[in-house]
This record gives C-alpha cells, sequence and structure tokens, in this order.
C-alpha cells in the first residue's frame, strides 16, 4: 500500500512539474531609428506636407534643418498626424515662428502615418520670394 501510495505521490509531483512551462515571452523588438530628408520650395501663402510612416511606436525627431534665403526669418512648421484618405496633415505640435535647427521631439505610441508641414507664417509674403527648405525627420522603422 505505502508503494502505491508513494507512485501515486511521484506521479502527481511530475504531472505538477510538467505543468509548469517557461512562460516568458521575449524582449518587445527595438525599434530602429531610420532618417528621411525633405526637401522643397514654400511660396507665399502656401505650405508644403511630407508624410512619413512608423512600424513601431518610439522617438520621433523633426528638425527644420534648413530655411532660405534667409535662415534669420522664421517659417511655420508642425508635426503631426496625416490622413492618407483626406491628403491632411493635423498639426499636434505647431511652431508658427520656427528657424532654422528648430526640432521638435516627440513619441509615436504605435505604428501609423505622421506628417511634417512647412508654411508661410507671413514671411515669405512679405519678402515676396519662395523659401526652399530642408527638414529631417529620424523615426522608428
Amino acid at each position: 500500500m505505502l508503494r502505491r501510495i508513494a507512485c501515486g505521490l511521484l506521479l502527481g509531483a511530475m504531472a505538477v512539474l510538467a505543468g509548469c512551462g517557461d512562460t516568458t515571452t521575449g524582449p518587445a523588438p527595438t525599434p530602429t531609428p531610420i532618417t528621411e530628408t525633405f526637401t522643397g520650395t514654400v511660396t507665399a501663402a502656401s505650405g508644403s506636407t511630407h508624410a512619413f510612416a512608423t512600424l513601431l511606436g518610439g522617438a520621433v525627431k523633426a528638425t527644420l534643418t534648413a530655411v532660405g534665403p534667409d535662415p534669420a526669418k522664421n517659417v511655420g512648421f508642425s508635426l503631426g498626424t496625416f490622413n492618407a484618405t483626406l491628403n491632411t496633415c493635423s498639426a499636434v505640435f505647431d511652431n508658427p515662428a520656427a528657424l532654422q535647427a528648430f526640432e521638435f521631439n516627440a513619441t509615436a505610441t504605435t505604428l501609423g502615418s505622421y506628417c511634417v508641414r512647412i508654411y508661410d507664417n507671413g514671411n515669405i509674403t512679405t519678402d515676396n520670394v519662395p523659401y526652399t527648405y530642408t527638414i529631417t525627420v529620424v523615426h522608428p522603422q
């Protein structure tokens, strides 16, 4: 009888141990940042939008790298979400008086479509010459 009890205990212990598997999950994928550069020209009373997509959440940095002909003049600069259906950029962050080298630092919480927008805040109209620009965006891929 003791032998049956001992066998039963041994089988029960083995069943409990067999049910305790390793259930840990691996680490979340680390976002790999990529850099995109957008260039163009903005004329009086207009703006220009550039869309980009993230496949994971993570840090996003948008920099107004260059603006001319006079880098001492400011322009409007926005970072937001992009709606491809409506082809619109909804500003989440906006600086209506951004100078060259201004940057937005934000966090994308998930995959999605985002955008940067540069626009005439009145200076281009006043100067009556088109402004050229370069925008650099670093975001997770």
